[in-house]
């Protein structure tokens, strides 16, 4: 029988208006996470770096061992968002943890790990793969599962990683826990294992329904944010000297993001996946009525505020399109007040440098959480190619800042709602707080189950 089954949002204003009041969080004393060495594999290399610790454990209190499932695009800065921010809440809510960080696909940038090992010397980072009868592809993975408490999988498009995790009970016996994914996406046969699960949170109120329509039945099943919004690795210096360069003040600037209506994964140089015409055909019929409203933003912005605009993007493809779908249909006197960011980028500059904008307007969904967890106000567009994700905008009472770009009447509302955004910052500030304190008190409460369960291990 499910317990714990939160309703879904019917009335998210009221919701937020139930939070908004709420006590500040209590104050944090950071540990630092017990180890003795931390491992990093990477390919056939095994490299070590040291970690601090804080004091030892006795053997009454053995560290808890979290494995985390996660990591499921490097080409996307909010998929990549993903780890780190679910360290930190770990790091918060079960202080003297150690933490396995297990990515999903093979390949690890070094720039991720460098940003990964900045923040959290502790990490451990072991790569590999479950065949399909659970066996581990090399000793390092093998012992990672042997001594892990919880296998935790992050939030993402789907419980993508379904198979592992029931290799992983099959074989250890201990529990699996899911953290704020969507459901029904790609066709992922997740229900069978969502069922199995210690603990399945749902990120949008959409999915959570759908799943409950399913029959999906785990112990403990629930709404709770995406990961992301607890996202806090910076790289301020970085971030310091683009703005300078490029002649962005602080708070005098909005930034925005491009999309296509489905990522074109093809020119992912580490996917190697084939062509799609059907989508790449949908992509460019739908491009001028998807970014021409953004445009209308961008120029009005341009010609009636003191603001600039910063064209920047989430996913390596959205580069591109960023000035052949925008920059360059732009009016010539507009021009000059807008920048486009034409090279790769990382999170920890990209959330370095939203936290010093005024605001995002975005086709686009992790860059506007990462905003939000830093109380930058976030406006979301979304369309059908999309998962349910974008509802998370109205499960944290935002509703006024999501646009269905499928609904003409929708859109109708968007350049609007920019323009009050831009010119009404301390209203615009004052309601991204009030999200951002809505959402802390719900990772509050789906932490207290991530501890319980990685504890239940020990028991």
């Amino acid at each position: 029988m499910v317990k714990n089954l939160e309703p879904y949002y019917e009335d998210s204003n009221e919701m937020l208006n139930r939070y908004v009041n709420l006590p500040g969080r209590r104050s944090f004393l950071k540990n630092s996470i017990y180890c003795a060495t931390g491992t990093l594999l990477m390919g056939s290399n095994l490299l070590s770096f040291g970690c601090k610790t804080s004091m030892p454990f006795t053997n009454k209190d053995l560290p808890r061992h979290i494995l985390l499932r996660s990591g499921w695009q490097v080409e996307n800065i909010g998929d990549i968002a993903h780890t780190p921010a679910m360290l930190a809440l770990i790091e918060k809510y079960i202080p003297n943890t150690k933490v396995t960080f297990w990515p999903f696909y093979d390949y690890l940038p070094d720039n991720e790990v460098a940003m990964l090992n900045k923040r959290f010397p502790a990490l451990q980072i072991v790569q590999g793969k479950l065949d399909v009868e659970g066996k581990a592809s090399n000793p390092e993975l093998g012992a990672a599962i042997a001594s892990a408490d919880l296998l935790l999988h992050n939030s993402g498009p789907a419980t993508i990683a379904w198979a592992d995790l029931a290799n992983f009970k099959k074989m250890t016996g201990k529990p699996f826990g899911i953290f704020g994914v969507s459901y029904g996406l790609y066709g992922t046969p997740e229900t069978a294992t969502l069922s199995d699960a210690a603990f399945v949170y749902f990120r949008d109120s959409v999915s959570l329904q759908k799943a409950k329509e399913a029959g999906v039945a785990a112990a403990v099943t629930g709404l709770s944010p995406d990961a992301a919004f607890a996202i806090d690795v910076l790289d301020d210096t970085k971030a310091a000297k683009f703005l300078k360069e490029n002649g962005l003040a602080d708070k005098k600037f909005l930034c925005c993001i491009p999309k296509h209506r489905s990522t074109p994964v093809w020119l992912h140089t580490h996917k190697n996946r084939p062509f799609d015409a059907a989508k790449n055909a949908r992509n460019e019929a739908m491009k001028e009525h998807d970014h021409q409203p953004m445009r209308e933003a961008i120029i009005q912005i341009a010609r009636t505020t003191e603001l600039k605009i910063l064209i920047c993007h989430e996913d390596e493809t959205q580069m591109p399109i960023g000035k052949e779908w925008i920059l360059d249909k732009l009016p010539q006197d507009v021009k000059p007040k807008v920048v486009w960011l034409n090279r790769p980028w990382l999170t920890d500059e990209a959330v370095s440098i939203y936290k010093r904008s005024a605001g995002l307007f975005s086709n686009e969904m992790h860059s506007p959480i990462m905003c939000i967890a830093h109380g930058i106000p976030a406006i979301v567009c979304r369309w059908e190619e999309q998962s349910s994700k974008g509802i998370m905008w109205k499960d944290i009472g935002l509703s006024d800042w999501l646009f269905d770009f499928d609904n003409e009447e929708e859109i109708k509302g968007f350049v609007p709602a920019v323009m009050e955004m831009a010119k009404n910052p301390k209203l615009a500030n004052t309601k991204a707080a009030a999200a951002k304190k809505l959402v802390e008190s719900r990772l509050a409460k789906s932490m207290q189950q991530v501890e319980s369960s990685s504890r239940s291990a020990k028991k």
